[in-house]
């Protein structure tokens, strides 16, 4: 299964998700409608027996007011549970007791956390997320969450840090990011505020049965009436407990599945089947498994790398450990489990020394004929192998230490943005250093001017990276600063009135992402567009991508031809024209009206914007982030192009 394929397949679970979550509610409803209806009738004329018409006829009005009331409060408390999440995936992992990372941590165990973390988020294309550790927790486990790459955390327990090896923690966070990738993040927020909805209901019937009790006995002297109010509270307990069952199930039914294919994913990514398998050994093995002790596991327990909690089979929200593992190594046997025991500090460095590679060296020699990238390039959306796994780690460690110490500074990491989206030599440079001097100050200016210095130094491949690492930091800025960062990198491309590709990218991936950590749950770009316009926005980037990739227009129109026959028929009608001093508000545009494609129109896309760039047998540096660009604003993660480049 593709990228695009589990992303409809996503997009379907959540379908049929809103549709359980519709029919659960008019059931509930009904049943409370009903349970009113009985203590009302307790209430009436001794003697007297109502048929349930004859109940309805008598007391239209209550038990209509009962109907919209208990909807409101179920409807309303999944919004409510919805919006909480909505401050991101931070908010789940501090909710469940977790403590950030500090970029500048001293300690092994959560430097390697870090590490590992950023060369998974460089190999799969998205930001770094930010990085939590539960503390509290001495059970082998981890979850990501959030609604998107950009609002994205990533926590584990401390006895995952402590017992793991750096494998095995590969293999786990690997996992987790199959999960941000595969969109199960968005998935499971929702389950999460319609679960919660559903369960409310027994909270409130919990609070009436206690209130009512004393309702019935300061009633008791002088007739009726405490009694009703402890039989609807009874009722409400009933049926939230109904609710609380079938809720278990909706999470199990979501969940199993998704997990083996996170395993398969995390061994596809990093290709060492005995990393994820032997995680999986140590938590059968280890007294404290992998459950949650110190913090409530319940609501997130289908989000969790293993079972937080003991379920039955029946309402288990992870396939049984044996046969996950037996998925991986199928000689495993039970008797297998291994004796688990803490790790030394030193045999942590060692590992790290040992993975520490200098130089991202040769990302691989090209084919003689690129025809086979757009392919390529499709198949590996959201599904990194080992060799961008490896390409990612030795592209941090090389990383200088100047920057990558400013990528981890709250205060440098604005700045450090600022200096990459800066040209590299070229007559708008001084301009657009003089820009950063009066919007940011001489002091913070002269920061800039040295890091754009440093970076003038070092290959281009460096900046998504850097950008991507630089997330976390940027993140614990207000959200006014963040706008303003989108604004200024915006008015200093802007600057010559002309947008060169190699600025643009930069600022889009720097605005989808920002955009996606300031407001998770806001839909990215329309939520409509007219057939004409999207056909037209596509055809547009073609011609941008032609244009920029290829020496003379000839070449360019031969460009756009191969690509546009991949959009069907309807588009071989339309001839080239040069997108010369494309603006960058085009260039949004564009990219924001295919933000309403299918999951198979964006796959066309993504082949099609390949085949213009490739069409030379050449791609370029600015090619390569062009097609990774298009994706960031498609959401389709993708992992870096692994050919060698022109400069």
């Amino acid at each position: 299964m593709n990228f695009f394929d589990a992303q409809d397949q996503a997009r379907k679970a959540t379908r049929w998700l809103i549709v359980v979550y519709v029919v659960a509610t008019a059931l509930i409803v009904l049943g409370v409608t009903l349970i009113v209806g009985v203590a009302l009738f307790s209430t009436s004329m001794d003697g007297y027996r109502l048929s349930p018409t004859e109940m309805f006829a008598t007391y239209p009005g209550p038990l209509l007011i009962t109907a919209v009331v208990t909807t409101l409060f179920i409807v309303g408390a999944s919004i409510y549970k919805t919006s909480m999440l909505s401050a991101g995936g931070g908010r789940v992992a501090q909710d469940m007791g977790g403590t950030l990372v500090p970029a500048d941590a001293s300690d092994p165990l959560r430097r390697r956390l870090r590490n590992v973390v950023e060369e998974m988020a460089i190999a799969s294309g998205v930001p770094v997320p930010e990085i939590y550790v539960l503390e509290e927790e001495s059970g082998i486990n981890a979850f990501a969450a959030g609604y998107a790459p950009g609002d994205a955390a990533v926590a584990v327990t401390r006895g995952a840090l402590e017992l793991l090896d750096r494998d095995e923690l590969q293999g786990v966070i690997a996992h987790e990011f199959s999960h941000v990738l595969n969109g199960d993040m968005r998935l499971n927020i929702r389950l999460m505020g319609v679960l919660f909805g559903i369960l409310f209901l027994s909270l409130i019937g919990r609070m009436i049965i206690r209130g009512g009790h004393h309702a019935s006995l300061a009633s008791s002297r002088r007739g009726k009436g405490g009694g009703a109010i402890v039989l609807i509270g009874l009722g409400l307990a009933i049926l939230g407990g109904v609710g609380v069952f079938f809720a278990r199930m909706i999470k199990a039914a979501v969940s199993r599945q998704r997990e083996y294919l996170a395993d398969a994913s995390a061994v596809q990514f990093t290709r060492l089947p005995g990393g994820i398998a032997s995680a999986l050994k140590k938590i059968g093995g280890y007294s404290e498994s992998s459950y949650i002790k110190e913090a409530d596991p319940e609501e997130i327990s289908h989000m969790l790398f293993s079972t937080g909690l003991r379920y039955s089979r029946l309402f288990a929200t992870h396939p049984p450990l044996t046969d996950r593992i037996r998925a991986l190594d199928p000689s495993f046997k039970e008797s297998d489990y291994p004796t688990v025991r803490r790790r030394s500090l030193t045999e942590t460095m060692a590992e790290d020394k040992v993975a520490a590679m200098a130089g991202p060296g040769d990302t691989g020699e090209p084919p003689a004929d690129l025809a086979d990238l757009p392919e390529t390039v499709v198949s590996t959306a959201g599904k990194p192998d080992p060799e961008h796994v490896a390409y990612a780690k030795r592209l941090r460690a090389s990383i200088p230490d100047s920057l990558y110490d400013a990528a981890h500074s709250i205060e440098l990491a604005f700045l450090l943005v600022v200096a990459l989206v800066i040209e590299r030599g070229g007559g708008s440079m001084e301009r657009q250093l003089r820009i950063a001097e009066e919007q940011l100050g001489k002091e913070r200016a002269a920061v800039v001017r040295r890091l754009h210095g440093e970076l003038a130094q070092t290959r281009p491949e460096y900046r998504l990276a850097l950008l991507e690492i630089a997330f976390p930091a940027l993140k614990l800025r207000p959200d006014a600063q963040l706008e303003y960062l989108v604004k200024l990198a915006s008015r200093l491309i802007d600057v010559d009135g002309k947008v060169d590709l190699y600025e643009y990218c930069f600022y889009r991936v720097l605005r989808t992402s920002l955009g996606q950590a300031m407001d998770p749950a806001a839909p990215a770009g329309p939520k409509r567009a007219s057939r004409r316009d999207v056909r037209q926005a596509a055809l547009d980037l073609l011609a941008v991508v032609a244009d920029y990739g290829h020496d003379d227009e000839r070449r360019a129109g031969e460009a756009f031809d191969a690509g546009k026959k991949l959009f069907g028929k309807w588009a071989q009608k339309h001839t080239y024209s040069s997108k010369g001093g494309y603006s960058l508000p085009a260039l949004d545009r564009s990219l924001d009206l295919l933000m309403t494609l299918n999951g198979k129109g964006r796959e066309s896309m993504l082949k099609a914007v390949t085949t213009v760039a490739v069409h030379d047998n050449n791609i370029k540096v600015a090619e390569a982030e062009l097609i990774r660009t298009v994706c960031a604003s498609l959401d389709v993660p993708l992992p870096p192009i692994l050919t060698e480049h022109a400069a």
